[in-house]
């Protein structure tokens, strides 16, 4: 049955329990059906008869906006059709509405949501768990989604596997190439930057020789000056010696000698300073014809490098043209890969025959020399068996012939396994001789032997003496028993009467506590009440309070000092239950104000009528209504005295 998308609740609400209801295929078909039903005993069941007569109805629902016939919606043996003809679906419950009011037909009409409405019953209502057919309709649109997208996937798989295998191969071609191209690269990279470094080199070479042939004219002229200098001092040195000392007037000769030291200091100069010229002209000069041979080398590097530059650039060309080329032959080189895989693959299959059956000769060689050394091992075992036994065949004669006194063939003729073996009960006759059975009773008087061990001759007076104390423990744990007893009914007797006390003791208490509440907590109600009353041993209290103005009754809910309050209001209420004769109190009161101490003391004055209070307090109220205050205070040689004054007896003084 398949049913449209979006009427499955309708279907599922016409057909109702018909939905889970068996399909046959003709009336004989069904009524065989339920014969067998019935010879089995196999319970009851729906049956719809799929080959029926469907005759063409014409109704007025297809003409009214909104409404269908279910038999429209459904694809489906002729039997469910004929059962679905005269309902009508509609949308929602205003379609329904308005096809009542419109239609003058009786059918029975059903919603999209399962409200199934006719003119005299009304089911419907909140969805709730899905039917069966909406159960299968879902599965068939699942199982056919996922028979689409399983088709799919599998299209998309082997497309992706065969774009990954693509895509691979691309990779490793273009990862090949793009390794060759960068290596071209970076070869003409790194030709480029050592011809520009040589270039700057050169430029730089070129600077400095102009530059050194500039300062090597200037320190020609330099020297040429210098030399002229120098002749012309020379010149001037013979003219004036060839003149002769003339007689002079003592103020020119010193002016002259003066002259004369400014003269030759000057030559001295001169001559330092031809030196240092003539020196640094050598240097210069060198230095020239060094940066000379390095320009020549330079542009010899230059013209190797641009050789080279043309060479790369050659190669990059023929890397290109190769790289143009290279998946073809990349092509051929995976066709030559796979002819060899597989070739690779047949001859390992071979291999791996051939290794399996000489690991399989291997074992049968080793199988077959294993049975060898077992059977070796085996003979070898049987011929020390067979010694060991004629050793003690050896043994056992020599034992005869020395203990019993007789030989080997009187054993066989008396005792031998011929011989009949007389049987251990008097009325069966003799038996053949059985090794085994023999063996047996052999094993069987051993075990009895060791059983019975050695032979105890008090054997008889422990009995007597441990019977005896069988008796005693028996008499003491008879008594035990019955003490036992007797105890157990005297803890029952007891817990009935604690559970009585203390039930009594409750109830005064809670009584007490629902009037002394109040008058700590004024305007305030409280009780308390049994955790597990049927178990009176074993229960535990509650408390409940609730002061004025707060809805809480937890006492772990209130605070500190209301906390306290509520404890001393118990404790109060446990003493005016069961009174005892005096109480000590360790400063109960130490955490309340004014407001709270004064109460509290108004249940001490209660207190104080039937029993005796005695309080360790600080508080100097609670002390004003005491009848008697002591004092313990350290004397000034360190020793503790106690100071007691009667105050009740002093005012009514």
């Amino acid at each position: 049955m398949r049913i449209e998308p979006g009427f499955e609740q309708a279907i599922a609400a016409a057909l109702g329990s018909l939905a889970d209801a068996l399909v046959a295929e003709d009336m004989e078909s069904g009524l065989s059906a339920l014969e067998h039903l019935k010879r089995t005993d196999g319970g009851r069941v729906e049956i719809i008869i799929a080959d029926v007569d469907i005759r063409s109805e014409i109704s007025r629902s297809n003409q009214i906006a909104g409404a269908k016939l279910a038999s429209e919606v459904v694809s489906a043996p002729d039997g469910i059709l004929k059962l679905l003809s005269t309902v009508v679906i509609v949308d929602d419950l205003d379609s329904a509405r308005n096809y009542f009011r419109t239609s003058g037909e009786d059918r029975q009409v059903i919603t999209k949501q399962g409200d199934v409405l006719t003119r005299a019953v009304l089911r419907g209502g909140s969805t709730s768990k899905p039917s069966k057919v909406e159960l299968v309709a879902e599965r068939d649109a699942a199982e056919a989604a996922l028979s689409r997208l399983s088709a799919r996937i599998e299209t998309i798989s082997s497309e992706l596997a065969q774009a990954k295998s693509n895509e691979l191969a691309s990779k490793n071609s273009a990862k090949q190439a793009l390794a060759e191209l960068n290596e071209q690269d970076a070869k003409l990279a790194s030709q480029a930057e050592k011809l520009g470094r040589i270039r700057v080199q050169v430029e730089a070479l070129q600077s400095e020789l102009d530059r050194l042939t500039t300062v090597a004219e200037a320190n020609e002229q330099a020297i040429s000056l210098a030399v002229q200098e120098l002749e012309d001092a020379k010149s001037r040195l013979r003219d004036f010696e060839k003149l002769g000392r003339p007689e002079q007037e003592l103020s020119d000769r010193d002016r002259l000698v003066e002259a004369l030291e400014k003269e030759r200091s000057k030559e001295l100069e001169i001559r330092v300073e031809l030196g240092a010229a003539t020196e640094r002209l050598r240097v210069e000069t060198e230095r020239s014809e060094n940066l000379t041979n390095q320009l020549d080398s330079s542009r010899a590097a230059v013209e190797q490098a641009i050789a080279a530059a043309k060479s790369r650039t050659a190669q990059l060309r023929s890397a290109k043209d190769v790289l143009k080329i290279l998946p073809v032959l990349i092509e051929n080189v995976s066709q030559g890969s796979n002819k060899a895989k597989s070739e690779y693959t047949l001859l390992e299959q071979e291999r791996s025959d051939q290794f399996q059956e000489l690991t399989k000769v291997r074992g049968d060689i080793a199988s077959i020399q294993q049975k060898l050394s077992d059977l070796t091992q085996s003979v070898h075992d049987i011929e020390l068996q067979n010694h060991e036994k004629r050793l003690n065949l050896a043994n056992l004669i020599t034992r005869a012939q020395e203990e019993l006194g007789l030989d080997e063939s009187t054993l066989l003729a008396e005792y031998g396994p011929d011989q009949l073996i007389p049987s251990s009960d008097e009325d069966k006759e003799p038996e053949v001789f059985n090794r085994e059975k023999q063996m047996q009773r052999l094993k069987d008087a051993e075990k009895l032997l060791e059983k019975l061990g050695r032979v105890n001759p008090l054997a008889l007076e422990e009995f007597a003496a441990l019977e005896q104390r069988h008796k005693f423990l028996t008499d003491q744990l008879q008594d035990l028993t019955e003490t036992r007893k007797d105890l157990i009914k005297i803890i029952g007797d007891l817990d009935q009467k604690m559970q009585g006390i203390f039930n009594e003791a409750f109830q005064d208490t809670k009584k007490a506590f629902e009037k002394v509440f109040p008058v700590l907590f004024p305007g305030g109600t409280g009780s308390i009440f049994l955790t597990d009353p049927e178990n009176l041993l074993t229960t535990g209290l509650e408390v409940n309070v609730k002061p004025a103005g707060k809805k809480i009754e937890r006492l772990s809910l209130l605070s500190g000092g209301e906390r306290s309050l509520a404890a001393v209001a118990l404790m109060v209420s446990i003493f005016k239950a069961r009174p005892s004769p005096f109480y000590v109190m360790d400063e109960v009161e130490a955490a309340l104000d004014d407001a709270n101490l004064g109460r509290l003391l108004s249940l001490f004055e209660d207190l104080r009528v039937n029993s005796q209070l005695i309080i360790i307090t600080h508080q100097k109220r609670t002390m004003e209504i005491a009848d008697a205050l002591y004092g313990v205070s350290m004397k000034a040689d360190g020793i503790s005295a106690v100071v007691g004054q009667r105050l009740r007896e002093k005012a009514d003084a």
